[in-house]
């Protein structure tokens, strides 16, 4: 009898050693075939396949490489910001005013919006958070407050996150579209509006019909040609720089049916300042003064004042809602507030090089090497960040387990059938995410820089290796 159980023991064990070997010979055949292939003749490619449960590697390839992420960088930014700021942490947006309202409803004093980071403040993403809902709460609260005109300005004070709002290592052609929008302590409507065009005769200048919505205080420059059918959306929105002027450049092709692009709001805090004194105005509540931002104070010399009474405090969604867009629209607005919020979170100035540093030191003391984190931002938009795959997928299977876990794997897209985060800039195509196979729990990262020729073509070869994994 005990010969008997000896032998089926005996016998599992050899069955499961041959199926892990056999699994890892067919990753082991497709990683060959793709780095083998001749759009990865310069490229570097990397793999790492973990056991979420035991932390076994399943199959590396490059492990220690370190790569420009793009985008699936973000998982990283999640899993830290889940853990040093918690899944139900919300942002606080205070709005109230300074000086004192009379027996007529005359405010002699300013209204400020005070931000508090939070990306969400007017997003047409959470029901409840649209741009119209919160200037309706904003109205509402200084009615209450019986405030019938203003004699004073509307201010949007962003100053909880400095000056800088571009990470080092962004790139000039990114900085005026809606995705290399800039972080704000005052965010709004996620920091980009859209431009609508008339296209017209092939090389011919494109025309621009209005912006969405209005943006009455920018002019636009277009030397952006319509492009041969075909040619699809080569457009970009360049930031005005000390200057109220955005260009338009690149190509569009005249068969394109949406007719529009995204850009960044240079200054989100003067944007709703602006908003709402409009929406004030429009209800006969005078506001004598000009709108005004922390930046445009400056420009003047001037301070932000401070709030002597607040009338309202806005939250934002969860961080768990915050982090399903992040990653199921890959935002990278989001990701680079979150990153500042997780250096304002321990203790340090909201800037982009400490939220780096806090988060290299949460790994470090985890037993994740920094050198393998080397990041400058928080979405991966930079070139300039590398990180290993194994490092990624070391991360992955951190989360693993946790109360949040189930609200971080919702937030990953799928792909090819795969719960699993993507990434793409220029010549850099990369996945991470979870896979079950045969019963067990694996989580992988997988990059490839400096591919040639069309993202299409890497990324199908790129699913037949991940393939092996379902």
């Amino acid at each position: 009898m005990k010969t008997r159980q000896l032998l089926i023991v005996s016998f599992l064990f050899v069955s499961e050693f041959a199926a892990a070997q056999t699994l890892h010979s067919r990753i082991q055949h497709a990683f060959d075939r793709l780095q083998a292939d001749s759009q990865c003749k310069y490229a570097s490619v990397s793999l790492t396949i973990l056991d979420t449960k035991t932390g076994e590697v399943v199959f590396a390839a490059n492990p220690n490489m370190g790569l420009a992420t793009a985008s699936t960088l973000k998982t990283i930014t999640s899993i830290t910001a889940f853990n040093i700021l918690g899944k139900d942490f919300r942002y606080q947006t205070q709005f109230g005013y300074t000086g004192s309202v009379d027996s007529t409803g005359t405010l002699t004093g300013d209204v400020v919006i005070k931000g508090s980071g939070d990306p969400t403040l007017g997003s047409w993403r959470y029901e409840g958070h649209h741009d119209n809902d919160v200037l309706n709460q904003m109205v509402a609260a200084l009615q209450k407050a019986g405030v019938k005109k203003i004699n004073g300005r509307i201010i949007g004070d962003d100053s909880i996150f400095g000056t800088q709002s571009i990470p080092d290592g962004w790139i000039w052609m990114d900085l005026g579209n809606y995705y290399g929008a800039g972080t704000s302590g005052l965010t709004w409507r996620e920091n980009q509006f859209d431009i609508k065009f008339k296209t017209g005769t092939v090389g011919a200048p494109v025309s621009i019909a209005k912006t969405v919505p209005a943006m009455p205080y920018l002019l636009f420059k277009s030397e952006l040609m319509n492009g041969a059918a075909g040619t699809g959306d080569d457009a970009y929105a360049y930031l005005p720089i000390r200057n109220n002027l955005i260009y338009l450049r690149g190509t569009y092709g005249v068969d394109q049916e949406k007719k529009s692009i995204s850009a960044a709001i240079p200054d989100p805090a003067y944007d709703i300042a602006y908003r709402l004194t409009d929406t004030l105005r429009t209800l006969g509540i005078s506001v004598s003064n000009e709108p005004e931002s922390t930046t445009t104070l400056a420009v003047k010399g001037q301070p932000v004042p401070q709030i002597s009474q607040n009338l309202l405090t806005i939250s934002s969604p969860s961080l768990s809602k915050i982090v399903y867009w992040l990653n199921q629209k890959s935002i990278n607005l989001y990701a680079e507030q979150l990153l500042k919020t997780i250096a304002l979170k321990s203790g340090k100035d909201a800037t982009t090089d400490n939220g780096v540093e806090v988060e290299q030191t949460f790994w470090k003391q985890r037993g994740i090497d920094p050198r393998s984190l080397n990041i400058v931002d928080g979405s991966g938009l930079s070139p300039g960040t590398r990180v290993t795959t194994m490092t990624l997928a070391t991360i992955l299977r951190s989360a693993k387990g946790t109360g949040w876990f189930p609200d971080f794997y919702e937030s990953l897209p799928v792909y090819n059938n795969m719960k699993m985060k993507s990434g793409s800039i220029l010549n850099v195509l990369t996945y991470a995410g979870y896979q079950n196979h045969a019963g067990r729990d694996l989580c992988f990262a997988i990059m490839v820089n400096n591919y040639n020729g069309s993202s299409k073509g890497v990324k199908e070869k790129m699913f037949k290796v991940l393939d092996e994994l379902k």
